[in-house]
């Protein structure tokens, strides 16, 4: 593919799951990837597979790293590094934090280094791994249902504010992958999103196919945007049919 053909790019969270999938398909497309991953090891497995750079550490604070080990430019940078945390209003303060600053701050701090450089050549490509939860919600999991409409709203933001200045912003937003975040999520998970899970590879492919026609919103699950479009169109419908899938949950154990 043209637009990511000898980019350099950055990819967080690619030690495995959908940021691994997301590493394979640009060093396929003929782009070299700085791999990040809090786990040194897994990131240096995918690096070397690849043929890329392991940048391993809190996706928070590679930028300048990953620059670096890139030849001194960032051309796409994947925001996929993220916690699936879940809880209620009940949950500590420290895990909202933590769930706010993972899914969030790291986004906007990675933003905050990267769009002098992009502003001034005219050129940048922004990718948010969000998720459904960040258009919809999902049952258990307040953290995460609200940080990842933060990270949507941020992407929403870039793109409206940058893109007449040549900016690219591309928010992936799937239901359940099969990863461990999914394994993770419980019988919340097994419930809401593991009957029509997909692979991540298949993710990878759907946010090709955008950056092909040159789209913000990428559904790896199309049926997304009839959810999205109910939520907005009858919010109050919406909401009392997710209340029952709350209640059958809640008779499951």
């Amino acid at each position: 593919m043209e637009a990511v053909q000898d980019a350099r790019v950055v990819v967080t969270g690619a030690g495995s799951g959908i940021g691994a999938a997301l590493a394979r398909r640009f060093a396929a497309e003929g782009a070299t990837v700085a791999v990040n991953d809090l786990d040194a090891d897994r990131a240096r497995a995918v690096a070397d597979e690849i043929g890329g750079v392991a940048v391993p550490g809190d996706a928070s604070a590679i930028v300048t790293e990953a620059r670096d080990a890139l030849g001194g430019t960032v051309d796409v940078y994947c925001a996929n590094a993220g916690l699936g945390a879940g809880g209620t209003e009940a949950t500590a303060d420290d895990a909202w934090a933590l769930a706010w600053d993972v899914n969030v701050m790291a986004h906007v701090r990675a933003a905050r280094a990267l769009l002098p450089d992009w502003l001034e050549r005219g050129s940048g490509r922004f990718v948010s791994t969000v998720s459904a939860a960040g258009l919809l919600t999902m049952i258990g999991a307040a953290p995460y249902s609200v940080t990842k409409h933060g990270a949507y709203a941020f992407a929403e933001w870039l793109s409206l504010t940058y893109r007449h200045r040549g900016l690219k912003v591309h928010a992936i937003c799937p239901q359940g992958v099969r990863t461990d975040m999914l394994t993770a999520s419980g019988s919340a998970g097994d419930l809401v999103l593991a009957p029509t899970a997909i692979e991540p590879v298949d993710v990878a492919d759907a946010l090709f196919r955008g950056i092909e026609e040159d789209r913000f919103l990428i559904l790896p699950h199309p049926e997304v945007a009839e959810y999205y479009q109910a939520r907005a169109t009858v919010p109050d419908r919406w909401l009392t049919g997710m209340n029952r899938v709350q209640q059958k949950w809640e008779s499951a154990g």
